[in-house]
């Protein structure tokens, strides 16, 4: 038996944030802070700026925040893979990364940093893999359900969670669900 790198999209994702995060360690957080994430007010002047409107997903605050969200990504990012194709999974997290980054900045004015949207996109979605024309799969109305449930339940906590990111993520998610047809092999 070989190891092989079956999601090239996921894992990369996963590589990459995974490094980030550990070279962050040696710059006190001035790697992510300039790099990757994206503040509540955005300088439409500055190309880096548009460029952290995506790489804000590649920067997380700590282990535990990179640890929370990939355990997720792996988990669902290579069934996604298989069923929609690497390509489009890639759009549909760089959509999403330009879709929660443009919505903070335009409605909050908190800082927005690490892979929640994409988690809550990668939920929604992979509750599509069996769905027919016609149909919404039971599945996917309970995760939609007890999701929005529990963001708006811990909306009211301060706890520098941006619920905003996970709902516009999860919304994504349903979107490219119902629009996206599956990959075929």
């Amino acid at each position: 038996m070989r190891i092989t790198y079956n999601a090239p999209v996921t894992l990369t994702f996963a590589l990459v944030a995974t490094l980030v995060l550990i070279l962050d360690q040696f710059t006190g957080s001035a790697l992510t802070e300039r790099f990757f994430s994206i503040g509540g007010t955005m300088d439409w002047g500055n190309p880096l700026a548009y460029l952290r409107l995506v790489t804000h997903v590649i920067g997380h605050a700590n282990w535990s925040h990179l640890l929370s969200n990939f355990a997720f990504i792996l988990l669902l990012g290579p069934i996604l893979e298989e069923k929609y194709g690497t390509a489009s999974l890639l759009v549909m997290m760089l959509i999403t990364a330009v879709i929660t980054g443009l919505l903070n900045v335009l409605f909050f004015s908190t800082g927005l940093l690490g892979a929640s949207g994409i988690v809550f996109m990668t939920i929604l979605l992979v509750s599509f893999t069996n769905f027919r024309k016609g149909e919404i799969p039971l599945t996917f109305i309970l995760v939609v359900v007890l999701y929005l449930a529990r963001e708006v339940i811990v909306a009211f906590q301060d706890d520098n969670i941006s619920q905003f990111a996970h709902i516009a993520g999860g919304f994504c998610g349903s979107l490219f669900g119902f629009l996206k047809p599956r990959h075929t092999a």
